[in-house]
């Protein structure tokens, strides 16, 4: 079974979002985490660690988290949903968008 981990900015809305969604719709296990200091979930290299794909919300994203966690980042599949932060946490459509986007997750 595949773990999926979803990465924002904060973990305070897209994220959470997307790995309940994905947890939902895909029966997989899915956890989540931000890139930012003040997030309310902490990227760490045990996140990293326990996921074998790793979707991140922005291409900024992506290319930050490449920048700082490099070395925890080796054969994982990283992916981004390029969802922008104009959403709520659970926002229907935020949920819509995610679900849209499952094919970019799913191999």
């Amino acid at each position: 079974m595949t773990h999926i981990l979803f990465i924002c900015g904060k973990a305070r809305k897209r994220s959470p979002t997307a790995a309940a969604v994905v947890a939902e719709r895909l029966g997989q296990p899915t956890d989540f985490a931000g890139l930012s200091a003040d997030a309310d979930e902490r990227l760490s290299p045990e996140h990293l660690a326990w996921a074998d794909t790793i979707a991140v919300m922005e291409k900024a994203q992506l290319s930050r988290l490449k920048r700082q966690m490099a070395a925890h980042l080796k054969g994982k599949r990283l992916v981004c949903l390029d969802i922008p932060e104009d959403y709520e946490f659970m926002q229907p459509e935020l949920i819509d968008l995610v679900a849209a986007r499952l094919g970019r997750i799913v191999r």
